[in-house]
């Protein structure tokens, strides 16, 4: 359970304090889940007895509708169309942020954006310095990911030692950063040849989608029926069909169809309706007029919530619950029997993803924070010394998840994916250790109620 994080006092800033409360509390927890999912994973991948289960993953599944026919393999089906609704939600996170949270402005910002930059760059350059020339420098984009799940999860485990500024931080940091891994996979890792037909038929449909939220159009349906056609026409397009999940979230509405006011006066009509056909019935299921009421009241919760978090509430359980953890017991499992080592000379992806997460991560986001800083574009959080920003800067080298998926982008000779993988899962482990014991050394012991009762 992670802790209440104060972002701001002021009664204007409470609906965001208990979304990004609520959003650390599913991503703790689903880091949990995917942890499991991945040993599991990798149980399977290494016991002989459970290896015929990996065969599940490429079972070819497919839809039929009279001609039209879409078919591939189960594991396809996951990272092509169920990792664009993960991506649908990451991007509803980052354009949330954008509008009422940590990147609502350019000062709160300004150090998030440095500090992903550094983070990005450092691994990136680092990884394409150990692998220039070789079969596996496509790899670049490997150690410029974090994982956020596997993010949170760790700094929660360390609760009150890890600061709350600390925590924001390394949030809009993350999500930044996923901005940054979601450019880089459209720009540099299309999944097949580019089709500019589809590319345009894509477009076409954005734009439709984008006239939808001009004219205030606030149907969910509406978005998922076109939120479909979009994606297929991605998915043919050679672009990966996960971009697909990141443009239909730019395009859904933020805003509420009423105000507060018109909201108010409406639903106190509503109750006092309610109350006025009250029949003394015990169940209001046997009340005709009372269900109207509360079908009325319903309409008006649609249309002073917003239809952006109403989809980000419905998905943020399937995404971080199922999506995720599917994602990892398809793509996780990777034979961990000592040949990596043995091999000479050692294949180099594998210093290159190591030294790209655990060393470039830090050293990046430490750097283009302290350069941000020092130019007073930005100002680190209140109580955060340097130290704190470059343990944290450990912590964000778990790149697992957006690694392992750039990994499958990047790679197409199964010998390199799974060295990539397995450099990936070491290599995030040895982040998140060296993370947390970076962040209990540079940060004080927060003295228990009983000790402050003592000194008093």
């Amino acid at each position: 359970m992670t802790e209440n994080i104060d972002l701001n006092t002021s009664p204007k800033h409470s609906k965001v304090r208990g979304m990004l409360h609520s959003f650390l509390e599913s991503q703790t927890s689903g880091g949990l889940v995917l942890l499991i999912c991945t040993i599991i994973a990798l149980v399977v991948a290494n016991v002989p007895s459970l290896a015929h289960l990996q065969e599940l993953w490429h079972i070819n599944a497919g839809i039929t509708i009279g001609d039209f026919k879409l078919e591939m393999s189960v594991m396809h089906w996951i990272n092509d169309a169920l990792m664009a609704v993960f991506f649908f939600v990451v991007g509803l996170e980052i354009k949330r942020e954008m509008l009422v949270g940590e990147l609502s402005s350019v000062k709160k910002a300004t150090l998030p954006i440095f500090a992903a930059l550094g983070g990005m760059l450092v691994p990136a350059a680092i990884y394409a310095i150990f692998n220039h020339g070789t079969p596996t420098s496509n790899g670049w984009g490997i150690p410029m990911a974090t994982d956020i799940a596997f993010a949170v999860g760790v700094i929660s485990i360390l609760g009150k030692r890890c600061p709350s500024a600390l925590k924001i931080f390394l949030l809009a940091l993350a999500i930044v950063d996923d901005l940054g891994a979601i450019i880089v996979l459209a720009l540099f890792y299309p999944s097949h040849e580019l089709s500019f037909v589809y590319m345009g038929l894509a477009l076409v449909v954005f734009l439709i989608l984008m006239m939808f939220n001009k004219m205030k159009v606030n149907s969910p349906y509406i978005y998922m029926i076109f939120g479909l056609v979009l994606w297929y026409f991605v998915f043919r397009s050679g672009i990966h069909a996960t971009i697909a999940g990141v443009l239909l979230a730019i395009t859904i509405p933020s805003k509420t169809t009423i105000n507060e006011v018109r909201f108010f006066v409406k639903v106190k009509h509503l109750m006092d309706k309610f109350k006025e056909n009250s029949n003394g019935e015990v169940e209001v299921l046997a009340n005709p007029k009372q269900m109207e009421v509360i079908h009325d009241i319903n309409e008006e919760v649609d249309a002073i919530n917003p239809l952006m978090h109403r989809f980000e509430s419905a998905l943020h359980p399937i995404s971080h619950f199922l999506i995720i953890p599917l994602f990892a017991l398809a793509n996780a499992g990777v034979t961990l029997d000592g040949s990596i080592l043995a091999m000479s000379p050692m294949p180099a992806v594998v210093p290159g993803v190591f030294f790209g997460l655990l060393l470039g991560k830090p050293i990046g986001i430490t750097l283009f924070s302290f350069i941000s800083v020092k130019t007073r574009l930005a100002e680190l959080p209140a109580g955060v010394p340097w130290k704190q920003v470059f343990a944290m800067g450990m912590v964000a080298g778990i790149g697992f998840t957006m690694s392992i998926f750039v990994d499958n982008l990047a790679f197409t000779d199964p010998v390199h994916l799974n060295i990539g993988k397995a450099a990936i899962l070491v290599t995030s482990f040895a982040s998140a250790v060296c993370g947390m014991l970076a962040i209990l050394l540079t940060t004080s012991k927060v003295p228990s109620t009983k000790q402050k009762k003592r000194k008093m």
